[in-house]
C-alpha cells in the first residue's frame, strides 16, 4: 500500500467550498483507505495499492466531478516525492519577507521544455525559479499585501497540464502531517 497526497485544485476558493468530512467520505466512497485531510485547502491523505497513478487520478478526479457536482483537477504524489521536493530546498538563500512568499506549484504534466527558466513575470509579480520532475519554484511578490499575476502564463497554450499551487512552509507541513499517518 502506497501513501498518496492528493492536492486538489480550486477546493475552497471562489465560491467553491467543501467541508473536509465529505473530502474524506468521497475518497473512502472510491475505495481508498486511512482517508484523512488536512487544513481547508484541499489536501487528502490516503493509502491504496493501485500502481497505476494515471488511473488512480482519473478515478478520483470523476468521482470528485460526480460528487462535488464540478471538476477538481488532482495532482497525486507520494510522501517520499512531496519530503524529497521540500529536501530540494529550492528555495535556499531566499528570504521570506512581508511582500515575498515561496510557492509550490504541483503539475499534472512536466514542464515544457520551451519554458526557460528563469522566467519572470513582466510586471514583476512572480519569478520561477526552477523545476523539478511535477514541481515547478515560485517567488510570489505581493503588491499592496496580495498576491498578483499567475506563474501559469509562462507556459506555453501548448501545454495541457493542470497545476494547484502551495506555499513552501505549508507543503512541508503537509508531508510531515502525511508522514504521521
Amino acid at each position: 500500500m502506497e501513501t498518496y497526497i492528493a492536492f486538489l485544485r480550486a477546493v475552497n476558493v471562489g465560491g467553491r467550498t467543501v467541508k473536509m468530512d465529505r473530502l474524506r467520505e468521497l475518497f473512502a466512497g472510491f475505495g481508498l483507505e486511512g482517508v484523512r485531510t488536512y487544513i481547508q485547502s484541499g489536501n487528502v491523505f490516503f493509502r491504496s495499492a493501485e500502481t497505476d497513478r494515471a488511473a488512480l487520478t482519473a478515478r478520483i478526479e470523476a468521482g470528485l466531478a460526480e460528487g462535488l457536482g464540478y471538476p477538481v483537477p488532482v495532482m497525486l504524489r507520494t510522501v517520499e516525492e512531496v519530503e524529497a521536493l521540500v529536501a530540494l530546498d529550492p528555495f535556499a538563500g531566499i528570504e521570506v519577507t512581508e511582500d515575498v512568499r515561496l510557492c509550490v506549484l504541483f503539475l499534472s504534466e512536466p514542464l515544457p521544455p520551451e519554458v526557460g527558466l528563469p522566467v519572470a513575470s513582466p510586471k514583476g509579480d512572480w519569478e520561477m525559479i526552477g523545476a523539478s520532475g511535477g514541481a515547478a519554484f515560485v517567488v510570489m511578490h505581493l503588491r499592496n499585501g496580495r498576491l498578483n499575476g499567475n506563474p501559469a502564463t509562462a507556459f506555453p497554450k501548448s501545454y495541457r497540464g493542470k497545476a494547484t499551487s502551495r506555499f513552501f512552509h505549508t507543503t512541508a507541513k503537509i508531508a510531515a502531517a502525511a508522514r504521521k499517518g
